[in-house]
């Protein structure tokens, strides 16, 4: 897929005209839709073409459980356009953008949903509306991220990575923890795939690792106090933690600016995002956001520290008690 070349005013006047539309009318799906069903999909592919010679696999996989099916909507009426125009002055040319929307295995009825990657502002937005916001959850403190962690690492292929060995973008938006392993009855329920015991979660994200940099976006610092600790376990330096998840897509393009090193560091990517439609008000707490994952890569304009300042070694022949006598002052 991710035929067709990309136009901002189209994608704008998308979201414009839904802006003030009640959510029924922007997400009608009642049930998972049947082309987003991820049973029996061998593949999504993410792959070069002529209008596209260099494709940038980024994948959303979006939490659309009870306390966090507002982003969908948000990104759906105001916030993608933002977020694909400051890749693009950027420098990313050729982005590819796939929905996934992530529920409870346990409890709901469409626990994972995938579209295709994309070109397009209209087959975007088409994938995108096409989710069903369950708004279910499994009221344990756990989602199944990991389903979402796992199709990625096991049922795509990017040509950015085949090609070129250039990994792809995978946001995972969220407000708890994952569950510590993919159900071998999930596997076979949800994919159709078999396997002989359960997967460690830590070992999923090992393997999506190999093709993508994934992200994990916790929407506000309150609800960052019960799972922060556990995605840096999973994920280290690649969770942001937000302090509203109306920031969400300016944040992820943020991130991939910085990681794909188009910005010197985060003090040159604020006027980007800023003419790409950042909110002036908004962005002093995207860059907050953004800080931590910039100083992991030294782009948060901090000077390198200074080598420790190197002691004169032992003199061989005074057995080191001079030298020791001359570090401590005596």
């Amino acid at each position: 897929m991710g035929n067709g070349m990309y136009s901002h005013e189209a994608h704008a006047a998308l979201t414009n005209a839904r802006a003030r539309a009640p959510r029924e009318e922007v997400f009608r799906q009642s049930s998972c839709h049947p082309l987003m069903n991820p049973h029996g999909v061998r593949l999504r592919e993410c792959r070069d073409s002529v209008d596209h010679p260099n494709s940038l696999g980024i994948a959303f996989a979006l939490d659309v459980t009870g306390s966090m099916g507002d982003i969908p909507e948000q990104l759906a009426r105001q916030e993608l356009p933002k977020f694909m125009k400051a890749l693009t002055q950027c420098g990313v040319v050729d982005p590819q953008v796939m929905f996934v929307a992530v529920g409870d295995a346990n409890s709901d009825n469409a626990p994972l949903q995938v579209g295709q990657f994309e070109s397009t502002a209209e087959l975007m937005d088409k994938w995108l509306t096409s989710s069903f916001i369950e708004r279910g959850g499994g009221g344990s403190g756990e989602e199944s991220y990991e389903l979402a962690l796992y199709f990625l690492a096991e049922h795509t292929a990017m040509d950015c990575w085949e090609k070129r060995h250039k990994r792809g973008y995978a946001f995972l938006t969220g407000d708890e923890l994952s569950y510590n392993s993919v159900a071998r009855g999930h596997l076979e329920r949800i994919f159709g795939d078999r396997a002989d015991e359960d997967i460690p979660t830590d070992a999923v994200v090992a393997a999506v690792q190999v093709s993508f940099e994934p992200f994990f976006l916790i929407p506000d610092l309150a609800r960052a106090q019960r799972c922060e600790r556990h995605w840096r376990d999973l994920l280290g330096d690649h969770v942001i933690v937000m302090e509203d998840a109306s920031d969400t897509c300016i944040v992820a393009a943020g991130a991939v600016a910085l990681g794909e090193g188009l910005v010197k560091d985060i003090a040159a990517l604020g006027p980007v995002l800023l003419s790409a439609g950042a909110s002036p008000e908004r962005l002093p707490a995207v860059m907050r956001a953004l800080t931590p994952y910039a100083a992991s890569l030294r782009r948060d304009g901090a000077p390198d520290p200074k080598p420790p300042k190197a002691h004169p070694g032992p003199n061989p022949g005074d057995g080191g008690g001079s030298w020791w006598k001359r570090l401590l002052g005596t």
